[in-house]
């Protein structure tokens, strides 16, 4: 029996109801009403229930969903959606570059160790991907290699073990160290693909209905996930942008538009406020709120950690602290995103352990907030890359390390870590000789590309006037 996953209406009213008691609508009488038919909880970790509902429950979830979205929520002027709203609500927005400011001479070795970081970050994570925290910490101990410093391996770990947490079934083939062999395919380097697609064929001036177009074009329905899934559903149904970010599509503020982001803030060299746009604009197709602020805000840390590359001046620092701080300066400072990631920032600070710091945003997010959620994962990267002092093993092991989506989050640290690093030269061999400059892709023409010459392409977009 197919059973789509992230699409049944019987499945989608349990995350609705969550993100109902997360964005302050009053849904209680809703709630009762789906319990009383026999409703059952949103899956804490699959994407689909196991079973179908009865067609009268699914026709009563689909008018739920309706019903969910019509209620008032007590965070809408904290926390808005549209362009001119966001920018409203941050008062120290950054300002744009001087005219004529372009990427300086070692642009394509800086975009090479982000791609490759972006790779080995995510090639880390794939394998934990979907694992309770107390697994990935057993798993790593039980082969000597905790404190995270390097792949997971098979090799080595208790049979036991293994039965009570197998590693994930889809990934484990191809991401642990016995077995990496050059970069597998995954989300996380397909959506950066997509947008240089994008940029290529549109230029940065691009529309969301641009990015839909590509999406249509090039994107395999079955390569989608969670809120990309059901806007491209909504985009089959009619729909068009930015509705199709919002019907009955509760994972609007999980982390997917966020493992979008990169490319417009690698795209934007110095000029976070433009990254931040260009991120919106993407975003928005997909996600609302929280969900477009943590794209918004891994774009402008990235063009940030990318401004010293850049000739003509610009908004610039080599500092990780200081790339995070002009991050938030593009999130409305009262919205639940900004107050997550200056936690988590304050926490990495304070904290010599870095296991602390995880068990301290578990213990704050973990009851409330699926495992994909953009708000705890945006923390926790934050906290990985302040803690490791954008070192770049440090960053990628502790963002995995950290739990939740292990392969993102190592994505994202890995990009901006990369990107600080400087060159690939500067990234340890033990990361990038098993990714063999071959990347994996359903995406366009991509498959097996080198990340040498995905840093060319990025950086010909780059310096597009």
């Amino acid at each position: 029996m197919l059973r789509l996953t992230w699409v049944q209406p019987e499945d989608l009213v349990g995350h609705e109801l969550r993100q109902a008691a997360q964005d302050g609508r009053e849904a209680s009488a809703i709630a009762a009403r789906w319990r009383a038919a026999g409703g059952h909880p949103a899956p804490m970790r699959a994407g689909a229930s196991a079973d179908p509902a009865s067609r009268w429950l699914r026709q009563l979830a689909e008018d739920l969903l309706d019903e969910l979205a019509d209620l008032p929520g007590r965070l809408t002027d904290e926390e808005p959606t549209d362009l001119a709203g966001i920018r409203a609500s941050c008062p120290d927005w950054p300002a744009p570059p001087p005219r004529g400011s372009r990427p300086a001479p070692d642009g394509p070795l800086r975009l090479e160790a982000a791609w490759l970081g972006r790779a080995a970050g995510c090639l880390l994570g794939k394998p934990v991907e979907k694992l309770p925290l107390p697994a990935i910490r057993n798993l790593a101990r039980s082969t000597g290699n905790w404190p995270l410093n390097s792949w997971f391996t098979a090799k080595g770990v208790p049979g036991e073990l293994l039965r009570a947490h197998p590693w994930n079934r889809r990934s484990a083939p191809t991401s642990l160290a016995e077995n990496i062999d050059g970069m597998p395919e995954d989300d996380d380097l397909n959506y950066p693909l997509l947008n240089l697609l994008l940029l290529q064929r549109h230029s940065r001036s691009f529309s969301t209905v641009d990015v839909a177009t590509v999406w249509l074009d090039e994107l395999p329905a079955g390569r989608t996930f969670t809120a990309e899934r059901l806007a491209y559903r909504n985009l089959l149904a009619g729909l068009v942008p930015p509705h199709t970010a919002r019907h009955r599509n509760p994972f609007r503020e999980w982390i997917g538009a966020l493992i979008r982001a990169d490319v417009h803030g690698w795209t934007n060299p110095g000029d976070p406020g433009a990254a931040a746009e260009q991120a919106h604009r993407d975003a928005t197709l997909t996600h609302t709120a929280n969900g477009v602020y943590a794209a918004m805000f891994t774009a402008a840390v990235i063009a940030t950690a990318f401004g010293d590359a850049c000739v003509g001046g610009g908004t610039s620092s080599g500092d990780i602290h200081a790339c995070l701080r002009t991050g938030l300066t593009v999130v409305p400072p009262r919205s639940r995103l900004a107050r997550a990631v200056t936690h988590a920032i304050e926490l990495a600070r304070e904290q010599p352990d870095f296991d602390t710091v995880v068990d301290e945003l578990h213990a704050r997010y973990s009851a409330t907030h699926h495992w994909v959620h953009a708000i705890p994962n945006t923390a926790l990267v934050a906290a990985a890359l302040t803690h490791a002092d954008g070192d770049f093993t440090g960053s990628i092991c502790r963002a995995v390390s950290g739990g939740w989506d292990t392969d993102s989050n190592g994505a994202t640290a890995g990009s901006i870590a990369g990107l600080l690093a400087g060159t690939p030269a500067a990234l340890p061999d033990r990361w990038t000789t098993p990714l063999k400059n071959r990347l994996s892709t359903s995406v366009g023409d991509f498959d097996g590309t080198g990340f040498d010459t995905l840093a060319h392409l990025t950086l010909v977009e780059a310096s597009r006037p």
